[in-house]
């Protein structure tokens, strides 16, 4: 395939629309969260993350783990961590089986900021979703999303 394929160009296209359509959510979050709630969306992302943690086989993530599921690498997710429980919602400990291990835990005020930020997050993705829904470059891919089904 040369740089002037018609396929090539196409897969280029979905790509800028799907980017353009995942920024357009990402400030319409990022601004709600911000003026509601004195957070930003990955901070949110984080909170939300590590709330989901129990005290199972595989309850708590490693810092890998957290880093992958909030698309950040391991060092920007460890200046997050520290941010956070700088400011008291987040609290880290040793893993009780193996003392290499630091896992990360959502305090009462975190899980507090985190259950008021909610509808906020929600309202804002919804707008974001609706408003590019009135776009025809971006309808399909709201209506793909709107489609999925991923359990939390």
């Amino acid at each position: 395939m040369t740089a002037t394929d018609p396929a090539l160009t196409a897969l280029a296209q979905g790509w800028c629309t799907l980017s353009l359509l995942h920024g357009r959510i990402e400030a319409r979050i990022e601004r709600a969260l911000q003026t509601h709630h004195g957070l930003s969306a990955r901070e949110y992302s984080l909170l939300n993350v590590l709330s989901r943690q129990h005290n199972g086989d595989g309850g708590h993530l490693q810092m890998k783990q957290v880093a992958d599921a909030v698309v950040l690498s391991q060092s920007a997710t460890t200046r997050l961590v520290t941010r956070l429980e700088d400011r008291g919602l987040l609290e880290r400990y040793l893993c009780p089986t193996d003392r290499r291990g630091i896992y990360t835990d959502v305090t009462e005020a975190g899980l507090k900021l985190l259950d008021e930020a909610r509808p906020t997050n929600d309202a804002a993705l919804r707008e974001a979703l609706d408003e590019a829904a009135t776009n025809p470059e971006l309808a399909p891919l709201v209506r793909v999303v709107e489609s999925l089904n991923v359990p939390a």
